[in-house]
């Protein structure tokens, strides 16, 4: 599936970083929010520093009132000091090294402009700063890289945290179950207009990833006790060579990431 952005909703507008990679998929999704009625926008993840995306973004941003950021991944966040100041506007972020002026930005914040009304949630898991802003005028939440549009995310160990993903996965579930929010705008890939399905499949697939590592573990146990060598030092990618063997080796740098991130929920659990 080609996918190059477009307008969603009454309210989003996606433009499409040229930054397109293995991690970034076709590249990132740099979000302009506006109510119909306003002429100031809302510019969520100006993504990498490259003029020509950065002026596209203001061809559809026009009158830019903030800048928010889903987590401070650089393909996310690289360009977002500069674009504010472009703009002369703030950077809005839950960490602080990455905000520009007095204004932080966290859970249960409202972000108002003209009309418009993005609502914050913390979503930690992915990375440790990882928010979701959900949209109720168009029954639409915003994942950064919680949620992608296509495939699946890297839980950023150390940074990243299994256990803390799977609890935001849950609690973004039961919003869009209490809310009817319909829509994922996700911060990679193709808007998914199945926001239930969506999280579904990914509690589904951390699951099934949890169960296979877990027989990883007693495969390689088993080896040990007929004699063979535990691999101890390498243990997180001799478990991405037997769980991921189907994925293209180029994304198990990624997997392993998630590897250790899936032992060390495993052992606190």
């Amino acid at each position: 599936m080609t996918w190059s952005g477009g307008t969603f909703g009454s309210t989003g507008q996606c433009v499409l970083a040229p930054n397109a990679d293995i991690m970034t998929l076709d590249g990132t999704n740099t979000w302009v929010l506006r109510d119909p009625d306003s002429s100031r926008s809302v510019v969520v993840d100006p993504g990498p520093s490259i003029d020509a995306h950065l002026d596209a973004i203001d061809v559809a941003a026009g009158d830019v009132a903030v800048v928010l950021l889903t987590h401070h991944h650089a393909d996310h966040s690289e360009a977002a000091r500069e674009y504010a100041e472009r703009h002369g506007c703030g950077v809005r972020a839950l960490d602080p090294a990455y905000r520009l002026g007095s204004e932080g930005l966290g859970e249960g914040d409202v972000v108002a402009v003209g009309g418009l009304e993005v609502h914050v949630v913390a979503t930690p898991g992915h990375t440790s700063d990882s928010l979701s802003f959900v949209v109720p005028q168009d029954r639409a939440v915003l994942t950064g890289d919680t949620v992608l549009g296509r495939g699946t995310t890297v839980v950023a160990h150390p940074d990243g945290q299994l256990g803390a993903y799977l609890s935001s996965l849950e609690r973004l579930h039961a919003l869009c179950g209490e809310q009817g929010i319909t829509t994922v705008w996700p911060g990679h890939g193709p808007v998914i207009d199945d926001a239930l399905g969506a999280l579904d499949f990914y509690l589904a697939h951390r699951q099934q990833r949890l169960d296979q590592v877990r027989q990883a573990l007693r495969d390689l146990h088993a080896v040990e006790r007929e004699g063979g060598t535990f691999p101890h030092e390498t243990l997180p990618r001799a478990i991405v060579e037997i769980v991921y063997a189907d994925v293209d080796p180029v994304l198990w740098g990624a997997a392993e990431l998630s590897v250790r991130a899936q032992l060390a929920y495993l052992t606190e659990g």
